[in-house]
Protein backbone atom coordinates (compact mmCIF):
# COMPACT_ATOMS: atom_id res chain seq x y z
CA UNK A 1 0.00 0.00 0.00
CA UNK A 2 0.96 3.68 -0.36
CA UNK A 3 0.98 5.77 2.80
CA UNK A 4 0.87 9.22 1.17
CA UNK A 5 1.44 12.73 2.45
CA UNK A 6 1.14 15.97 0.50
CA UNK A 7 3.61 18.73 1.24
CA UNK A 8 1.84 21.93 2.44
CA UNK A 9 -1.33 21.13 0.50
CA UNK A 10 -3.39 24.17 1.54
CA UNK A 11 -0.45 26.51 0.88
CA UNK A 12 0.36 25.24 -2.62
CA UNK A 13 -2.99 24.88 -4.39
CA UNK A 14 -2.55 26.90 -7.62
CA UNK A 15 -5.16 29.63 -8.04
CA UNK A 16 -5.69 29.41 -11.85
CA UNK A 17 -6.36 25.66 -11.75
CA UNK A 18 -8.51 25.98 -8.64
CA UNK A 19 -10.60 28.75 -10.19
CA UNK A 20 -11.02 26.56 -13.26
CA UNK A 21 -12.43 23.78 -11.08
CA UNK A 22 -14.77 26.23 -9.35
CA UNK A 23 -15.90 27.80 -12.64
CA UNK A 24 -17.05 24.40 -13.88
CA UNK A 25 -19.55 24.40 -11.02
CA UNK A 26 -20.41 28.10 -10.59
CA UNK A 27 -21.44 30.29 -13.51
CA UNK A 28 -22.22 33.49 -11.58
CA UNK A 29 -19.45 35.96 -12.55
CA UNK A 30 -19.91 38.04 -9.41
CA UNK A 31 -19.51 35.00 -7.18
CA UNK A 32 -16.39 33.88 -9.06
CA UNK A 33 -14.90 37.37 -8.70
CA UNK A 34 -15.64 37.32 -4.96
CA UNK A 35 -13.95 33.94 -4.52
CA UNK A 36 -10.91 35.16 -6.45
CA UNK A 37 -10.66 38.23 -4.21
CA UNK A 38 -10.95 36.03 -1.14
CA UNK A 39 -8.09 33.83 -2.37
CA UNK A 40 -5.85 36.89 -2.67
CA UNK A 41 -6.80 38.49 0.64
CA UNK A 42 -3.75 39.15 2.87
CA UNK A 43 -3.62 36.90 5.94
CA UNK A 44 -1.66 37.37 9.17
CA UNK A 45 0.26 34.22 10.12
CA UNK A 46 2.42 33.25 13.09
CA UNK A 47 6.02 32.16 12.59
CA UNK A 48 8.02 29.58 14.53
CA UNK A 49 9.75 32.42 16.37
CA UNK A 50 6.41 33.61 17.75
CA UNK A 51 6.30 36.67 15.52
CA UNK A 52 3.63 37.48 12.94
CA UNK A 53 3.86 38.18 9.23
CA UNK A 54 1.51 38.92 6.38
CA UNK A 55 0.98 36.31 3.69
CA UNK A 56 -1.06 36.33 0.50
CA UNK A 57 -2.01 39.55 -1.26
CA UNK A 58 -2.73 40.47 -4.87
CA UNK A 59 0.52 39.01 -6.20
CA UNK A 60 -0.16 35.65 -4.57
CA UNK A 61 -0.93 32.87 -7.05
CA UNK A 62 -1.26 29.82 -4.81
CA UNK A 63 -2.70 28.64 -1.52
CA UNK A 64 -6.00 28.99 0.31
CA UNK A 65 -6.21 30.74 3.69
CA UNK A 66 -6.07 28.11 6.44
CA UNK A 67 -8.89 28.67 8.89
CA UNK A 68 -11.05 30.33 6.25
CA UNK A 69 -14.73 29.39 6.26
CA UNK A 70 -14.75 27.96 2.73
CA UNK A 71 -11.12 26.77 2.66
CA UNK A 72 -11.99 23.10 3.41
CA UNK A 73 -14.65 23.17 0.69
CA UNK A 74 -12.42 24.51 -2.09
CA UNK A 75 -9.51 22.32 -0.94
CA UNK A 76 -11.71 19.25 -1.23
CA UNK A 77 -12.92 20.48 -4.60
CA UNK A 78 -9.37 20.64 -5.93
CA UNK A 79 -8.45 17.26 -4.41
CA UNK A 80 -11.40 15.81 -6.30
CA UNK A 81 -9.49 16.41 -9.55
CA UNK A 82 -6.99 13.75 -8.48
CA UNK A 83 -9.70 11.32 -7.34
CA UNK A 84 -11.72 11.83 -10.51
CA UNK A 85 -8.69 11.22 -12.74
CA UNK A 86 -7.95 8.03 -10.77
CA UNK A 87 -11.45 6.75 -11.54
CA UNK A 88 -11.41 7.79 -15.19
CA UNK A 89 -7.98 6.29 -15.85
CA UNK A 90 -9.11 2.86 -14.64
CA UNK A 91 -6.06 2.43 -12.43
CA UNK A 92 -8.14 1.03 -9.58
CA UNK A 93 -9.31 -1.90 -11.70
CA UNK A 94 -5.95 -2.39 -13.40
CA UNK A 95 -4.01 -2.47 -10.13
CA UNK A 96 -6.72 -3.98 -7.90
CA UNK A 97 -6.38 -0.82 -5.82
CA UNK A 98 -8.51 1.60 -3.86
CA UNK A 99 -7.96 5.17 -2.62
CA UNK A 100 -9.26 6.04 0.83
CA UNK A 101 -9.10 9.74 1.58
CA UNK A 102 -10.25 12.40 3.98
CA UNK A 103 -9.55 15.85 2.52
CA UNK A 104 -5.85 15.76 1.53
CA UNK A 105 -5.00 12.72 3.70
CA UNK A 106 -5.12 9.53 1.68
CA UNK A 107 -3.76 6.02 1.34
CA UNK A 108 -3.79 3.68 -1.64
CA UNK A 109 -4.29 -0.01 -0.91
CA UNK A 110 -3.24 -2.38 -3.67
CA UNK A 111 -2.43 -6.05 -4.17
CA UNK A 112 1.04 -6.06 -5.67
CA UNK A 113 1.03 -2.71 -7.52
CA UNK A 114 1.79 -0.21 -4.76
CA UNK A 115 5.05 0.97 -6.39
CA UNK A 116 3.26 1.64 -9.68
CA UNK A 117 0.47 3.48 -7.85
CA UNK A 118 3.01 5.67 -6.05
CA UNK A 119 4.85 6.58 -9.26
CA UNK A 120 1.56 7.40 -11.01
CA UNK A 121 0.39 9.52 -8.05
CA UNK A 122 3.67 11.43 -8.03
CA UNK A 123 3.30 12.31 -11.72
CA UNK A 124 -0.34 13.35 -11.40
CA UNK A 125 0.29 15.50 -8.34
CA UNK A 126 3.07 17.30 -10.20
CA UNK A 127 0.65 18.04 -13.07
CA UNK A 128 -1.79 19.45 -10.51
CA UNK A 129 0.88 21.75 -9.09
CA UNK A 130 1.16 19.73 -5.87
CA UNK A 131 4.05 17.84 -4.28
CA UNK A 132 4.28 14.57 -2.41
CA UNK A 133 6.25 14.83 0.80
CA UNK A 134 9.14 12.48 0.02
CA UNK A 135 10.16 12.01 3.66
CA UNK A 136 6.67 11.04 4.85
CA UNK A 137 5.28 9.18 1.82
CA UNK A 138 6.23 5.51 1.86
CA UNK A 139 5.41 2.05 0.60
CA UNK A 140 4.11 -0.21 3.33
CA UNK A 141 3.14 -3.87 3.64
CA UNK A 142 0.10 -3.56 5.92
CA UNK A 143 0.24 -7.27 6.70
CA UNK A 144 3.59 -6.93 8.50
CA UNK A 145 3.94 -3.24 9.50
CA UNK A 146 1.67 -0.53 10.80
CA UNK A 147 0.69 2.80 9.28
CA UNK A 148 -1.17 5.74 10.83
CA UNK A 149 -4.24 7.24 9.18
CA UNK A 150 -6.82 9.65 10.63
CA UNK A 151 -5.69 9.05 14.20
CA UNK A 152 -5.66 5.27 13.95
CA UNK A 153 -2.76 2.85 13.71
CA UNK A 154 -3.60 0.12 11.17
CA UNK A 155 -1.76 -3.15 10.74
CA UNK A 156 -0.70 -6.21 12.76
CA UNK A 157 -1.93 -6.41 16.37
CA UNK A 158 -1.35 -9.16 18.89
CA UNK A 159 -4.28 -10.67 20.80
CA UNK A 160 -3.40 -10.15 24.46
CA UNK A 161 -4.84 -13.48 25.67
CA UNK A 162 -4.35 -15.86 22.76
CA UNK A 163 -1.05 -14.45 21.55
CA UNK A 164 -2.11 -14.64 17.91
CA UNK A 165 -1.58 -11.84 15.42
CA UNK A 166 -4.39 -10.22 13.46
CA UNK A 167 -4.84 -7.18 11.20
CA UNK A 168 -6.65 -4.48 13.13
CA UNK A 169 -6.81 -0.84 14.13
CA UNK A 170 -6.18 1.02 17.39
CA UNK A 171 -5.63 4.65 18.43
CA UNK A 172 -2.17 5.76 17.29
CA UNK A 173 0.54 6.82 19.74
CA UNK A 174 0.24 10.37 18.45
CA UNK A 175 -3.51 10.40 19.14
CA UNK A 176 -2.97 9.11 22.68
CA UNK A 177 -0.37 11.82 23.28
CA UNK A 178 -2.75 14.49 22.00
CA UNK A 179 -5.37 13.28 24.47
CA UNK A 180 -2.81 13.41 27.29
CA UNK A 181 -1.90 16.96 26.29
CA UNK A 182 -5.57 18.01 26.37
CA UNK A 183 -5.99 16.43 29.81
CA UNK A 184 -2.94 18.42 30.94
CA UNK A 185 -4.47 21.62 29.55
CA UNK A 186 -7.55 21.07 31.71
CA UNK A 187 -5.65 20.07 34.86
CA UNK A 188 -3.15 22.94 34.88
CA UNK A 189 -2.21 24.27 38.33
CA UNK A 190 -3.79 27.63 37.50
CA UNK A 191 -7.25 26.09 37.00
CA UNK A 192 -9.20 27.40 40.01
CA UNK A 193 -12.63 26.31 38.81
CA UNK A 194 -14.84 24.11 41.00
CA UNK A 195 -14.35 20.39 40.58
CA UNK A 196 -17.80 20.06 38.96
CA UNK A 197 -16.55 22.24 36.06
CA UNK A 198 -13.17 20.55 35.85
CA UNK A 199 -14.67 17.07 35.98
CA UNK A 200 -17.30 18.06 33.41
CA UNK A 201 -14.57 19.19 30.99
CA UNK A 202 -12.74 15.89 31.41
CA UNK A 203 -15.98 13.98 30.91
CA UNK A 204 -16.78 15.76 27.64
CA UNK A 205 -13.22 15.26 26.39
CA UNK A 206 -13.26 11.54 27.13
CA UNK A 207 -16.71 11.03 25.61
CA UNK A 208 -15.53 12.67 22.40
CA UNK A 209 -12.39 10.53 22.38
CA UNK A 210 -14.29 7.29 22.94
CA UNK A 211 -16.92 8.26 20.40
CA UNK A 212 -14.34 8.77 17.65
CA UNK A 213 -12.25 5.74 18.60
CA UNK A 214 -15.22 3.43 19.08
CA UNK A 215 -14.24 0.95 16.30
CA UNK A 216 -11.09 -1.10 16.63
CA UNK A 217 -8.96 -2.46 19.45
CA UNK A 218 -8.58 -0.31 22.57
CA UNK A 219 -7.53 -2.56 25.47
CA UNK A 220 -3.95 -1.31 25.70
CA UNK A 221 -4.62 2.36 24.97
CA UNK A 222 -7.59 2.49 27.35
CA UNK A 223 -5.43 1.35 30.22
CA UNK A 224 -2.65 3.75 29.29
CA UNK A 225 -5.18 6.59 29.24
CA UNK A 226 -6.77 5.50 32.54
CA UNK A 227 -3.39 5.36 34.29
CA UNK A 228 -2.52 8.81 33.00
CA UNK A 229 -5.92 10.17 33.97
CA UNK A 230 -5.67 8.89 37.51
CA UNK A 231 -2.15 10.20 37.98
CA UNK A 232 -3.01 13.68 36.68
CA UNK A 233 -6.34 13.99 38.53
CA UNK A 234 -4.79 12.82 41.81
CA UNK A 235 -1.89 15.25 41.48
CA UNK A 236 -4.30 18.06 40.60
CA UNK A 237 -6.49 17.45 43.67
CA UNK A 238 -3.56 16.84 46.02
CA UNK A 239 -2.05 20.15 44.94
CA UNK A 240 -5.41 21.93 45.29
CA UNK A 241 -5.85 20.60 48.85
CA UNK A 242 -2.23 21.45 49.75
CA UNK A 243 -1.36 17.85 50.60
CA UNK A 244 2.19 16.40 50.41
CA UNK A 245 3.23 15.68 46.81
CA UNK A 246 2.71 12.12 45.58
CA UNK A 247 0.34 11.38 48.46
CA UNK A 248 -3.03 9.74 47.84
CA UNK A 249 -5.21 10.67 50.78
CA UNK A 250 -8.88 10.41 49.87
CA UNK A 251 -8.09 10.42 46.15
CA UNK A 252 -7.73 6.71 45.55
CA UNK A 253 -8.34 5.18 42.15
CA UNK A 254 -11.77 4.02 43.30
CA UNK A 255 -12.65 7.56 44.39
CA UNK A 256 -11.39 9.25 41.20
CA UNK A 257 -13.26 6.84 38.91
CA UNK A 258 -16.20 6.64 41.31
CA UNK A 259 -17.60 9.45 43.40
CA UNK A 260 -15.50 12.12 41.67
CA UNK A 261 -17.14 11.18 38.38
CA UNK A 262 -14.12 10.69 36.08
CA UNK A 263 -15.21 8.04 33.54
CA UNK A 264 -13.07 5.10 32.52
CA UNK A 265 -12.83 4.86 28.72
CA UNK A 266 -13.67 1.14 28.79
CA UNK A 267 -16.87 1.87 30.72
CA UNK A 268 -17.86 4.62 28.29
CA UNK A 269 -17.47 2.22 25.38
CA UNK A 270 -19.55 -0.39 27.19
CA UNK A 271 -22.37 2.11 27.74
CA UNK A 272 -22.26 3.23 24.10
CA UNK A 273 -22.39 -0.39 22.93
CA UNK A 274 -25.46 -1.08 25.10
CA UNK A 275 -27.36 2.08 24.10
Amino acid sequence: MVDADLSKYFDTIPHPELMGSIARRIVDANMLRLIKQWLKAPVETSGKDGGTRMAGGRANKMGVPQGGVVSPLVANLYMNRFLKYWRQSGKGEAWDAHIINYADDFVIVSRGYAAEALAWTDRVMTRLGLTLNRTKTRLCDARSERFDFLGYSFGPHCHRQQGRWFIGASPSERSVQRLKDKVGDILVPGNKGPWEEVGGSLNRLLRGWCGYFSPGTHYVTDRVVEAHLYDRVRNFLVRRHKMPPRSIGPFSMEAVFGELGVPRPRHLRRKDAMS
